[in-house]
């Protein structure tokens, strides 16, 4: 049996017939499918004795889960899934022609079958190195919760993707990050249990807005200046993101038989969108994670790293890693390694993010051959240049692969320039969740733009 017939056998979610999808029917996919998620995030795992990777909530921020809920696998099975065929596609190890339906599709296939493998081989590490440490002789109804979760984030994935506005991996990481960074700044509920509002003055507060509030109060000038950092580290980080977001180049295109008629069409300077540092994000997150998983099972410390409070303290996770450099200067414990480490991190961040830039580009179609195609099929033609595709793919050339190489490496540098400085829910967390919705903002816009004209709707490929 070749790939072809194996790939027929997988279900899939179903196209909708039309080739354009009404604003109202993707909100209405895309609500149902946030729901969703929230609820099967709050569905514990039954026959869980101990919850090991709670020491990581941290990461499951970035990996869009709850661990010891029944989708503790969130993302990582899709995300490790593309890593790894942007990296076999990349390189032309497989050589695969994205360009046209057939291969696509092919494309397509071999990653759901990466992400099928990714969940099955995730939900028994987890389980088998007891980092979701099931009740004797329950260890095959946990692994068996844990693959249904993966395939159901998959398929909501999917179903985003098809029906609703944009990506399911995008929504979810932008969903977790929102409540995490609201319960970070306004969480009146301690560590203890304990409702800081019902006894202000006494019972510490665990959000950073209420911290702030009871440092004044106390005049405990440390607390201030720690609580106060992360919230204007937050504040900057948000202004910042928000400015490269404007960032963009815009080619004027006119309509060949229509004189005196034209569209800008822009190129944001983040050409290939947030998907790099997700990739990226991902990776690192999985690497800290695994490292902690084998840590706990063997006893002892790999060259992944060492862990103390789900922390990396030595090894590669460490070293990938970053630290609040602004909370180390406040409390006095700055150490020159961790300037290093600082260092290290921005420049793997910077590298693997250019990497996935140019690899997500060449096999999504965003490249300058499949745009100038999108262009020519729609009528359009760049201001001043006769319509010849060859002229649309040279002069598209000039701007696309320039910027998906500067865009990739600045998205990086801001990924992990930020992670540095201590924002509520760290900085790449932060810098996704702005990144996310303004994307979902820019579907939404696109999404009008279409139905009022006819030209923009036949440019995106409607009716």
């Amino acid at each position: 049996m070749n790939l072809t017939k194996i790939f027929s056998l997988i279900p899939e979610v179903r196209k909708p017939e039309e080739k354009k999808i009404g604003f109202n029917v993707k909100l209405k996919w895309t609500l149902i499918i946030l729901g969703a998620f929230f609820v099967l995030a709050n569905i514990p795992l039954f026959g869980l004795s101990n919850n090991a990777l709670e020491r990581f909530e941290f990461l499951a921020v970035l990996l869009a889960t709850d661990f010891g809920s029944i989708i503790s696998l969130g993302i990582g099975p899709i995300v490790m899934g593309s890593i790894i065929l942007q990296l076999l596609a990349g390189s032309g190890i497989l050589n695969i022609n994205t360009t046209t339906p057939e291969g696509r599709k092919f494309f397509q296939g071999i990653q759901k079958l990466l992400v099928f493998f990714f969940i099955i081989f995730e939900s028994v590490v987890y389980v088998a190195m007891k980092g979701l440490e099931a009740v004797p002789g329950l260890m095959g109804i946990v692994i068996f919760q844990l693959i249904l979760g993966g395939l159901a984030i998959f398929y909501m994935n999917e179903v985003c993707e098809k029906w609703g506005f944009g990506s399911g991996v995008s929504l979810f990481i932008g969903a977790g990050v929102s409540w995490t960074l609201f319960t970070s700044a306004f969480q009146f509920i301690n560590q203890q249990g304990k409702n800081c509002l019902l006894d202000f003055g006494n019972t510490p507060c665990s959000g950073k807005v209420f911290v702030l509030i009871q440092s004044i109060i106390n005049k405990y000038p440390v607390e201030i200046l720690s609580a106060l950092a992360a919230i204007l580290a937050t504040i900057v980080i948000f202004l910042i993101v928000v400015w490269a977001q404007s960032l963009k180049v815009e080619i004027p295109l006119s309509f060949g038989r229509i004189r005196g008629y034209g569209i800008k069409w822009p190129l944001s300077f983040f050409y290939a969108s947030v998907i790099p540092v997700i990739l990226t994000a991902a990776l690192v997150a999985n690497i800290q994670l695994f490292g902690g998983l084998i840590e706990n099972w063997r006893g002892s410390p790999t060259f992944l790293g060492s862990f103390a409070g789900g922390q990396a303290v030595s090894g590669l996770a460490f070293w990938i890693g970053s630290t609040n450099l602004l909370e180390l200067i406040i409390r006095g414990g700055f150490l020159w390694k961790y300037l290093l480490q600082s260092l290290i991190h921005i420049l793997f961040y910077m590298g693997l993010a250019t990497l996935f830039s140019v690899f997500w580009v060449k096999t999504a179609g965003m490249d300058a051959k499949s745009q100038a195609k999108k262009i020519a099929a729609s009528g359009l033609q760049v201001s001043g240049f006769r319509q010849d595709i060859r002229i649309l793919e040279s002069i598209l050339d000039r701007y696309i692969m320039p910027l998906t190489v500067m865009g990739g490496a600045a998205i990086g540098l801001l990924a992990s320039f930020t992670n540095l400085l201590g924002a509520l829910v760290g900085g790449t967390s932060i810098l996704l969740v702005i990144m996310i919705f303004h994307q979902f903002y820019q579907s939404i816009a696109q999404q009008h733009m279409t139905d009022m004209n006819p030209a923009m709707r036949k440019f995106m490929g409607g009716d």
